[in-house]
């Protein structure tokens, strides 16, 4: 409760419309009223272990433009908003470490890809959060993912982090823009030596010169060994419409990938055709 009290009022400090969570440590998966009106979604463990979990806190402009959200599972959350030109979806996440095995992480991007598939093509995109992943500032031969404003070299967990945005035209934002070393580093050790750029902020390339500017503000105080990551992006969030005012019935086609759920959709409809004829 006061680690919530303590966000809400830097959310206010720092005029913040919505603000991911990468570890949030809470279980199940639920929404939550603040005391100050604030709209917080989660996504966490099943088995009742405090480790892990995501969430989205939104003020109360933003939570009024929420249009629907989905827990993944306890390392991704999303979101979409509705807003005055363009919808956006927002994808929160919390990657393994880099030292976590190989099929960990596999099973990370996979479940993230999955996401990315069913997003609407129309919308913005962000995927935000603690990616445990150093991407450097090197980026010959990946111009069009990432900017040359990096921090440090990149690590094993950076390359799979590059990979994942050349497959989805993801635009990595904290290398885009020229600030102080201090402003684009977003993690501390505990012995205040080591310090590392691997919060990252993500947005789809059809709409990179949305996003005005990513940066680091150390004034914000949670007590984490994370710093607060800013992203400015023009966009005019906007009340979302009831369900029945939507435009029209969206179809999940996704769905008829599987075998099973195709044949018994081609049953169905073959009834159909055959109770009318």
């Amino acid at each position: 409760v006061g680690k919530t009290a303590q966000i809400e009022k830097e959310m206010l400090n720092y005029n913040i419309d919505i603000l991911g969570i990468s570890e949030c440590r809470w279980t199940g998966y639920g929404s939550v009223i603040t005391t100050n009106g604030q709209k917080i979604v989660y996504s966490g463990r099943k088995d009742n272990i405090h480790r892990e979990g995501v969430a989205i806190i939104m003020n109360k402009q933003a939570s009024k433009a929420l249009i629907e959200w989905k827990p993944i599972d306890e390392r991704i959350i999303t979101a979409r908003f509705h807003s005055k030109y363009v919808k956006l979806t927002l994808i929160q996440c919390y990657a393994p470490t880099n030292e976590a095995d190989i099929e960990t992480k596999t099973d990370f991007y996979e479940k993230l890809r999955s996401v990315m598939e069913g997003v609407h093509a129309h919308d913005v995109v962000l995927v935000n959060g603690d990616l445990n992943a150093k991407v450097g500032n090197d980026n010959i031969g990946v111009e069009r993912i990432m900017g040359n404003n990096g921090c440090g070299t990149c690590n094993e967990n950076g390359n799979l982090l590059i990979e994942f945005c050349g497959l989805n035209d993801l635009v990595i934002g904290g290398t885009m823009f020229q600030h102080k070393e201090i402003h684009k580093l977003t993690w501390t050790s505990p012995n205040r030596r080591d310090k590392n750029q691997i919060d990252h902020l993500m947005i789809n390339g059809r709409w990179r010169h949305s996003l005005n500017d990513v940066s680091v503000k150390r004034g914000a105080d949670c007590g984490s060994d994370h710093f607060l990551i800013i992203g400015k992006i023009k966009l005019k969030l906007k009340k979302a419409p009831k369900i029945n005012e939507l435009s029209r019935k969206t179809f999940d086609l996704q769905r008829l990938k599987d075998n099973k759920i195709r044949q018994k959709f081609n049953t169905e409809v073959k009834k159909k055709i055959s109770s009318t004829s």
